[in-house]
């Protein structure tokens, strides 16, 4: 059968040619419907992974769309059972206005649970609870060979572990079950903070730690000063118990634009653009220090309220270049990475820094270390761009860091083999059937 259909990532690059997707309607089908297919096959949700680790190019991918059902929830300890392609979004709309809220929640609420779990995220709120999968309780793994493997720290504790953030090749996550936290309500009492430096900027972070639950900061990489590493916006907060008279109000709010309508042009996120929108972003606020009371929905999720935003990179897309390094006494690594940014030319205005915690992720691939993590959104204009973040990439490796697999769609096998130490005791649990574009870049097979 020839490839006739194409998918893309979430940062449309790269686009590739699958023979096709199968969609088992229910968990009892996912079994036959594996055996059903004579090629590689990868789990996917919705597809918002911003390199090639949801894609599976020559092969299947297999949808886990009609696999949201919500099995059960108790209500004195918060803990949720569902199938695993329930969307996070989906979760919201039903618990916060119960007066629950995700433990943990990236920057999109258009994930499923399948895919929380198997890139293990990370939030606002890392360094107080860390990653998505300290939150799993336990989940029911469907292999090729028909096997179905219930994995939970007590019960076959190494595939629970080689699972989480193990990319959707150990098999397909049919439910899982985790811990929603109650809240007060559906807001967040928000404080906005400016500096000027890195260093600022972790000063700020450390005397968030003990007072914030959610911290993240906006940064501008092309800023020119004598500060050390670039201007910036840090934002932290905690749930509110601001009250609503209209239940509306605990609802998602969506943007009145929300569609982006096309594929921008080039110029549209020029470095001279880039520029200019940094410049307005960072003197919009005039004080210091700002304080709001806000919807959850903005403060988590500012990018869902306007679809198709990867649109404004135009038709060629854009590459996330997303990192961790780990703390040193002058914080070198991160200073450096920007330098090379700066002098590049090549920037981002969706640009965020945040201080990773300590707490030790589940997953064998887990991707956060204790240190800063910094992530960017680059237009993908070829030319000067891969050769820059292969050198971003060099000084990650220097510094003993780590480059998200979930936003990678161009790093070398040896940057992934020296950010990941246990990627040798993952491979034995790898379903054979079971693969992904990202996977055989980076490991050559």
């Amino acid at each position: 059968m020839p490839n006739n259909l194409i998918f893309e990532s979430w940062g449309r690059f790269p686009r590739v040619s699958h023979l096709g997707e199968i969609s088992p309607r229910c968990i009892s089908k996912v079994g036959e419907t594996i055996k059903s297919v004579n090629s590689s096959i990868l789990p996917r949700g919705l597809g918002r992974s911003y390199g090639d680790s949801c894609l599976n190019e020559g092969g299947y991918l297999l949808s886990t769309k009609w696999l949201n059902k919500f099995y059960s929830f108790d209500t004195n300890t918060g803990l949720l059972k569902c199938e695993s392609g329930v969307t996070l979004d989906e979760i919201l709309r039903v618990f916060v206005p119960r007066g629950w809220f995700l433990p943990v929640t990236p920057g999109t609420k258009f994930v499923t649970v399948g895919g929380a779990i198997a890139n293990d995220i990370h939030g606002k709120n890392h360094h107080k609870v860390g990653t998505f999968g300290n939150h799993v309780i336990r989940f029911e793994l469907q292999r090729s060979d028909g096997t179905r493997i219930l994995c939970s720290k007590d019960t076959n504790f190494d595939w629970f572990r080689a699972t989480i953030g193990g990319l959707g090749l150990t098999g397909v996550i049919l439910w899982a079950e985790f811990k929603l936290k109650p809240i007060p309500g559906p807001y967040i009492e928000m404080e906005s903070v400016k500096f000027k430096s890195i260093d600022e900027f972790l000063q700020i972070s450390k005397e968030s730690e003990r007072d914030y639950e959610y911290t993240v900061s906006w940064l501008d990489c092309l800023s020119n000063n004598s500060y050390g590493g670039g201007r910036g916006i840090f934002m932290r907060g905690n749930h509110s118990d601001r009250k609503e008279n209209d239940e509306s109000q605990v609802l998602h709010r969506n943007s009145a634009w929300k569609t982006f309508p096309f594929d921008a042009p080039s110029f549209f996120l020029s470095t001279p653009t880039i520029k200019i929108f940094n410049f307005f972003y960072y003197h919009k606020q005039l004080k210091k220090h700002k304080r709001s009371n806000i919807h959850y929905d903005p403060f988590f999720y500012p990018l869902d309220q306007i679809h198709h935003w990867n649109r404004m990179y135009g038709n060629r897309g854009f590459l996330q270049w997303q990192c961790a390094v780990p703390l040193t006494e002058k914080n070198e690594a991160i200073k450096i990475i920007l330098k090379e940014i700066n002098k590049s030319r090549l920037g981002s205005f969706l640009v965020t820094l945040k201080e990773f915690g300590n707490l030790t992720p589940c997953g064998m691939l887990s991707f956060p270390i204790p240190g800063i993590t910094l992530a960017l959104d680059f237009p993908n204009i070829g030319g000067r761009l891969f050769p820059l973040l292969d050198r971003l990439d060099e000084i990650v490796n220097e510094f003993k860091g780590r480059i998200y697999p979930a936003k990678d769609a161009r790093m070398a096998g040896r940057t992934f083999n020296a950010s990941f130490p246990e990627l040798e005791n993952l491979s034995k649990y790898i379903d054979p059937k079971f693969s992904s574009s990202f996977y055989r870049r980076v490991r050559g097979k």
